[in-house]
């Protein structure tokens, strides 16, 4: 029998690992995962902040509202800058 790992496992195992966040809109963040609660709410910390323009910001810690993410990449690093 085959295991299952469900979402929020999946989540679980990547605290204190990089992680890229997509969200609904235009904009990415890449950082270390710090920590989430049942709504995925994310604190990451040592953040880059990817706008449309392409233009990258630096954070040193942030809030994440789990309603606004789209799709999260384990181990991801942000976008080439290649698009």
């Amino acid at each position: 029998m085959a295991s299952q790992l469900l979402p929020l496992e999946l989540v679980d195992k990547c605290v204190g690992s990089r992680i890229w966040v997509v969200m609904k809109s235009e904009k990415e963040f890449s950082g270390t995962l710090v920590g989430f609660d049942d709504y995925v709410n994310m604190v990451l910390e040592d953040v880059t902040e990817y706008e449309p323009t392409g233009e990258k910001i630096k954070l040193q810690k942030i809030l994440l509202n789990g309603n606004n993410i789209c799709m999260l990449i384990p181990g991801g690093d942000g976008p080439s800058g290649d698009a």
